[in-house]
């Protein structure tokens, strides 16, 4: 029987590869121009970035010198994916005896040659399991079919959540809105004869503080279904069929519905506060709630978003509260509401494959303070 004897180093990247791919749930990165390097990212990891560098580093500049490349690429990731911070681990293989592994304030490198003897602090406390995970018992062909095969498989796993995630799907609720809303004001137009008048939207169930604070509590969800006027109504319609179709393809359609009730709720209570003498009906809060989730969905999926958040969601969501805060007509309150009800729904809620339970945890009681908080300052204070 024929061996197969694979390099010391293809071994170590192999074995490394695939315990950060498999148990930690990194993730390539191409990096163009790099050869005998893999580079692996996870947002969420104790180190945002992994490089794996075989190339031989025989003095202090060449040392230097790939200080300051790994420092390029962290600083591409960081812009990619809008993070605000970024660090790295810089694992080295192939080191001069006389040359130590430097580290700068972001960059963690250590050297390693033997994974059998793996006493770096910088390793072992971020990663205590990697010792049992690293496939010691397997070598030759063992190796390599156990390795192709465990991060083709999580790979396929990534994959398939990818497709569930962004596959085009029946968009059932945001349809029923659309409807609902058109429903109501073609109901209470004919009803009030004339033009909608302001006596006619608080009888039809307009925000107004005062009757919020009497007991009217039902204000806060039909204030978000009637609009003041068929312009009002087609701009409102038109940004929920656009944004709602998004959210629920990717976060869900029941979660959808959730995030869009209490955005509508957060909206219409943030309104009561900051404009408690003023009437206010619209879907605006409830849509801008959705352009917080999309915000948070974006920020869990920043490597493939990365330029869609920082290009599109963002300015949108910042150019549409500086024309509310320039209109007069514009009842921001509401869309800052909704906003901060939307995102925190949505962490609530969580993102599938991404949300983390202890994160979901953390957004259902954040959301539960948040929303008290509200109501107590409009019918207790």
């Amino acid at each position: 029987m024929r061996t197969i004897m694979i390099n010391k180093k293809d071994e170590i990247i192999m074995r490394l590869a695939h315990y950060f791919i498999t148990e930690q749930n990194y993730a390539p990165i191409i990096v163009n121009g790099v050869k005998d390097e893999i580079w692996l990212q996870n947002q969420e990891g104790p180190y945002k970035i992994i490089r794996i560098n075989a190339n031989y580093i025989h003095n202090d500049e060449q040392m230097n010198f790939d200080l300051v490349k790994l420092n390029n690429v962290m600083h591409q990731v960081k812009r990619k994916t809008i993070s605000f911070t970024m660090n790295a681990l810089n694992i080295l293989l192939d080191v001069n005896d006389n040359i130590k592994a430097v580290d700068t304030k972001n960059i963690n490198s250590i050297v390693i040659k033997n994974l059998n003897d793996i006493k770096e602090p910088d390793l072992i406390k971020p990663f205590p399991d990697i010792k049992n995970k690293l496939m010691l018992d397997m070598n030759g062909l063992d190796l390599i079919v156990n390795v192709t095969n465990d991060i083709n498989h999580k790979t396929e796993e990534d994959n398939r959540l990818y497709e569930k995630t962004f596959r085009s799907k029946k968009i059932v609720f945001t349809n029923a809105l659309i409807f609902i809303n058109v429903l109501i004001f073609m109901i209470t137009f004919v009803l009030s004869k004339t033009n909608l008048s302001t006596y006619d939207l608080i009888k039809y169930g307009a925000s107004f503080s005062p009757l919020v604070k009497s007991g009217e509590v039902w204000r806060l969800i039909t204030a978000a279904f009637l609009h003041a006027g068929i312009i009002h109504l087609l701009v409102n319609m038109y940004s929920l069929y656009i944004i709602g179709t998004q959210v629920e393809t990717y976060i869900g359609k029941y979660k959808f519905l959730g995030i869009y009730l209490v955005s509508a709720i957060s909206g219409t209570l943030m309104s009561c506060i900051f404009n408690p003498n003023v009437v206010s009906v619209g879907a605006s809060g409830a849509i801008f709630g959705l352009l917080g989730s999309l915000l948070y969905f974006g920020y869990h999926y920043r490597l493939y978003l990365g330029s869609v958040l920082r290009n599109q969601i963002i300015p949108i969501i910042i150019i549409n509260l500086v024309l509310g805060f320039m209109v007069p007509s514009v009842d921001n309150a509401a869309h800052i509401g909704g906003l901060l009800g939307g995102y925190l729904a949505t962490m609530a809620l969580g993102v599938n494959g991404k949300s983390s339970k202890n994160e979901m945890v953390n957004g259902i009681i954040t959301t539960i303070i948040y929303l008290i908080f509200l109501a107590y300052i409009v019918f207790f204070r």
